[in-house]
């Protein structure tokens, strides 16, 4: 079976790259390919459903340009396609005076992003957003919000398909090896072979391996991070209207434990952040010897760990102590007990190492012959996956010639 062009990795980040691309290009044959049953039933359907501002990230960088375009196509999205969804706000809150440094530098950078509305808020008006929330300052980003990006994923590739009726999704296909040709590849899979002119890999935690696959000289290795989350109980629900953030730590690589009132009205609590002994495990005992192996063997690894002793330590003793997690939650709302969360689901982020040790923070997409590779694409990349897929289907132009294919179609 012969396509114009495979993209690999049904996440929203595939998803919305074949959505964009079919629109830009009706008259290609398009097919996605899923490892998996579901769509979006890794990174994309275990994350926290937050529809980010663009706050966080340093002015001009594909994260901050992505997500603030993203975010904006994103909910007219939601919109258009009745996509669950509810633009919020959320606050982000200051405990204590040692972070009152912090959370200036991170209005500074809203203000430099452009964020629309957001501003400062004092001690008082913290209540006046979350009653239960204890705070000394804090920032409200009232273009925050919360979606079904489960079901925005779904959508976006239903939307693909019915622009082509020859392009096709194939999920519970697993790609094994690529064959480089002249003219096309062949996909090699656990259900069969396909041939395609041109390649997309949105592969995630799978992005490093799956670029050796199609012959990428790739130094760097994607390491996962389990995320866990509690859940309020239906008696706490009330302590937690939207949404409320801690002030971030610029020397840990992660947002930090946050509530979040979620689509289908479950507050969560979470994520913490620890390194996993397997890359698709989301249980806190689960473990694979190939990723275990392909992490500790890594010296990237080990200098992130060094990097990061103490967080590392206090993250690992909160995964296993309900106690120490409640803790941290007590900091913002003060008034939970151990009676009000219960142990929620889980989540694994996929983070590209360099062998420094540098998480390689921003997005980055990389060429390799008639080949797109997104390989680092970590948080915001769900908000900004309709601008990545935007991006994407723009460089392929230029890269795949496809205005020429267009015309000869």
């Amino acid at each position: 079976m012969t396509f114009d062009i495979a993209v690999i990795g049904g996440g929203i980040v595939g998803a919305a790259t074949m959505y964009k691309l079919q629109k830009e290009n009706p008259n290609l044959k398009l097919i996605l390919l899923e490892k998996e049953n579901l769509l979006a039933d890794h990174q994309t359907g275990h994350n926290s459903g937050v529809i980010h501002s663009g706050l966080y990230y340093k002015p001009g960088s594909l994260k901050a340009k992505n997500c603030i375009q993203g975010r904006h196509e994103l909910v007219a999205f939601a919109k258009e396609h009745n996509i669950d969804h509810d633009i919020c706000g959320k606050i982000v809150v200051a405990t204590e005076e040692s972070e009152l440094a912090n959370l200036e530098k991170v209005y500074n950078l809203g203000i430099a992003n452009e964020i629309e509305g957001i501003k400062k808020i004092t001690k008082d008006e913290i209540k006046d957003y979350e009653p239960f929330c204890e705070g000394i300052a804090g920032i409200f980003v009232p273009c925050t919000g919360i979606i079904d990006f489960r079901g925005a994923t779904a959508k976006m590739v239903e939307l693909a398909l019915n622009i082509q009726p020859e392009s096709q999704l194939k999920l519970g296909h697993e790609v094994l090896e690529i064959e480089k040709g002249k003219e096309s590849s062949k996909i090699i899979t656990n259900k069969g072979t396909f041939e395609a002119k041109y390649l997309v890999f949105c592969a995630g935690l799978q992005a490093d391996r799956l670029a050796k696959k199609d012959g990428v000289d790739l130094k760097e290795k994607v390491v996962g991070f389990r995320g866990d989350y509690y859940e309020l109980t239906d008696e706490a629900k009330h302590k937690i209207k939207n949404l409320i953030y801690p002030v971030p730590n610029p020397d840990f690589p992660f947002l930090g434990v946050h509530f979040t009132r979620m689509t289908n009205g479950e507050i969560e609590c979470g994520p913490n952040a620890v390194f996993t002994f397997k890359r698709e495990g989301y249980g806190k005992t689960d473990f694979s010897w190939k990723d275990t192996i392909d992490a500790l063997s890594y010296r990237g690894t080990w200098k992130l760990f060094f990097g990061n002793m103490r967080f590392g330590i206090n993250e690992y003793r909160r995964a296993f102590s309900k106690r120490l997690f409640l803790k941290t939650l007590q900091r913002m709302v003060p008034s939970l007990t151990m009676e009000d969360i219960k142990p929620g689901r889980a989540g694994v982020r996929a983070l590209l190492l360099a062998q420094d040790g540098d998480t390689r923070d921003d997005f980055r997409i990389e060429y390799h012959g008639k080949s797109i590779h997104v390989l680092n694409a970590p948080s915001p990349a769900a908000t900004a996956s309709l601008a990545i897929g935007g991006y994407i289907a723009e460089e392929a132009k230029k890269h795949f010639g496809l205005a020429e294919e267009k015309a000869l179609a």
